[in-house]
């Protein structure tokens, strides 16, 4: 049994994908070519902006709107303290502070109240200038835009949305990826939109900034290719993975939200009462990167995700300790006591088999094999 099975997704797209493959690979148009620019056109439409720049990672898309926004030493930027290492990452790799903010307890999102306190503590203290929010739409479901937004703006904060994992979620029906001065997605093969590498993309409908991240993607390239105006990175989406993209692009959008949703209200309705299971607010619409239960502690966790094992079942932890406490960090010296909900989650959470491509008899099955081990 696959955990995201892409073997399924393949099969079911292969006339696709290998026809785009093959008509890059017979046009030798590898970096830069036209379906790329037509990616962008598709991705920035179905997200609601006016732009979408295509980059190399995940992680490059949350580090270059950092780098046009001058952020460095002595600045704070503030992340939600249970996520993957790459949205605090970017902020230290710049020279800049992350600012660990505690989680709500039901969607496992950043907090705004935890958020406005960070934030208040920070100017307080006056070792640090705050100057942006990265909140991350984990698991699929958008953080909480409506309040993080206003605080962005009280603060005069810059709001850069880490859509990793949120791609084709929506709050009342506004996509993730269109919040904030600019978001960031992923297309490492297990998101909810992966390419078979990695790859990234940036949205914003600042022009300005728009213009300035083409530049720093190509080695901060001016108008003529060999005029060099700003010190750039090499981070350009290949053409081979835009190929790929597309057709799952539109899969995305015609079938596969809608089955995924579907697999995840199956798995909701069967593990009622025997597991703590996702919450998803009123409005809010998630693409499901993982379907994450809560086990009463880390025993049990371990206990049903050995049991899943000796069935072929697999299952993962997403994640096992919060930032805050992980080892590139120690310098900061954060307490655990700051951070009481991501510490609990981080020894209770337990991720399922999730794709749409699953079908209800393997739900039924993983779900009476969690069952049997509690």
């Amino acid at each position: 049994m696959e955990f995201r099975d892409l073997k399924a997704q393949y099969a079911a797209l292969k006339p696709q994908i290998d026809e785009g493959i093959a008509e890059v690979i017979g046009s030798s148009s590898f970096i830069s070519g036209g379906k790329v620019k037509l990616l962008e056109q598709k991705l920035a439409e179905f997200v609601g902006v006016k732009h979408c720049v295509s980059c190399a990672s995940g992680t490059d898309a949350l580090l270059m709107p950092l780098m046009a926004w001058g952020i460095g030493v002595g600045d704070a930027v503030f992340v939600p303290d249970f996520t993957f290492f790459a949205t605090a990452e970017v902020v230290a790799r710049l020279g800049a502070t992350p600012v660990f903010v505690d989680i709500e307890c039901d969607t496992y999102n950043m907090d705004p109240i935890c958020l406005e306190k960070a934030i208040e503590k920070t100017i307080t203290q006056k070792k640090l200038k705050p100057k942006a929010v990265i909140p991350v739409d984990l698991f699929g479901q958008p953080a909480n835009y409506q309040k993080i937004e206003k605080i962005t703006q009280e603060y005069n904060l810059l709001l850069l949305e880490d859509a990793a994992q949120g791609f084709g979620g929506a709050i009342s029906g506004k996509r993730a990826g269109s919040f904030g001065n600019a978001a960031a997605t992923s297309f490492f093969p297990a998101k909810p939109l992966g390419c078979y590498g990695d790859g990234g993309a940036i949205f914003t409908n600042d022009d300005t900034l728009e213009k300035y991240l083409r530049s720093l993607a190509v080695h901060g390239k001016g108008t003529d290719k060999y005029d060099n105006v700003i010190i750039g990175l090499n981070s350009r989406l290949d053409t081979v993975q835009a190929a790929i993209l597309l057709p799952k692009l539109e899969a995305l959008q015609n079938s596969e939200l809608e089955n995924i949703n579907a697999a995840a209200k199956k798995y909701s309705e069967l593990l009622d009462g025997c597991v703590v299971t996702p919450t998803i607010k009123a409005g809010y619409y998630s693409s499901w990167a993982q379907y994450s239960i809560l086990l009463k502690d880390s025993a049990e966790r371990q206990k049903v995700s050995d049991t899943l094992k000796t069935a072929g079942i697999p299952s993962n932890i997403y994640y096992r300790k919060p930032l805050h406490a992980q080892t590139a960090f120690a310098e900061l010296a954060c307490d655990d006591a700051d951070y009481p909900v991501a510490t609990e989650i981080c020894g209770r959470v337990l991720s399922l088999p999730l794709h749409p491509y699953l079908d209800a008899k393997t739900i039924e099955l993983i779900c009476n094999t969690i069952k049997s081990a509690l």
